[in-house]
């Protein structure tokens, strides 16, 4: 896949994304999201947070931040803690991915859309069918994204999507949809029903 591949899926992603955040109620807005601590609105606030910086404005936030991702992502979070009519005109404003956000042809735009998308969704019960396309592109980002901490998670683990054409590692066989996978892989919570296999006790162990 071409960076130039990558970027479109992302602006796609996006897009849906963002007609999506149009439907919700205000209340809807402030309900959590599968990212711990964060609402639907954090969740979008964290997504174009780093769209306008370059790199002096990433190193200034990554100081602010102490240089501990966390602490950094909640950074921009509060710089962005803006009302939701103006996160869904800003992310409408940044449909492609810019920035940090579009480094090594929008794989960080890509992995962070599609991951908080079903973030939002997942959390208000709203599901959606994701392209295969777009997930057997993000699995493979998702497993080696060092803001994931996938590894660790996966170690000794063998992962098997059974909807697209995607396995990783060695060990104990951990299979099902691309999707639920795909959030196990990130460490998302109240995905691993709609897993299956010999290593499914161990990742859920290891995601809490």
């Amino acid at each position: 896949m071409t960076a130039v591949d990558r970027l479109a899926m992302a602006t796609r992603e996006r897009t849906e994304l963002a007609e999506f955040l149009a439907t919700l109620t205000p209340q809807e807005w402030e309900k959590p999201s599968l990212c711990e601590g964060w609402r639907i609105r954090d969740v979008v606030a964290h997504m174009i947070s780093y769209d306008e910086l370059g790199v002096a404005g990433v190193l200034r936030r990554f100081a602010r931040g102490r240089f501990k991702p966390g602490a950094v992502n909640e950074v921009g979070v509060a710089e962005y803690a803006y009302e939701p009519d103006r996160l869904l005109a800003l992310l409408n404003d940044h449909l492609t991915p810019r920035g940090l956000t579009a480094l090594g042809g929008a794989r960080i735009g890509l992995t962070d859309g599609l991951i908080h998308h079903q973030d939002i969704r997942r959390a208000l019960g709203r599901p959606r069918q994701v392209p295969t396309d777009r997930l057997a592109a993000v699995l493979p980002l998702a497993v080696g994204a060092p803001p994931l901490r996938a590894k660790q998670r996966l170690r000794g683990l063998r992962l098997v999507a059974d909807d697209v054409d995607f396995s990783t590692g060695d060990g104990d066989e951990v299979r099902g949809p691309a999707e639920p996978l795909l959030m196990a892989i990130a460490g998302r919570r109240g995905v691993m029903d709609e897993l299956d296999g010999p290593g499914r006790p161990t990742l859920a162990a290891r995601i809490g």
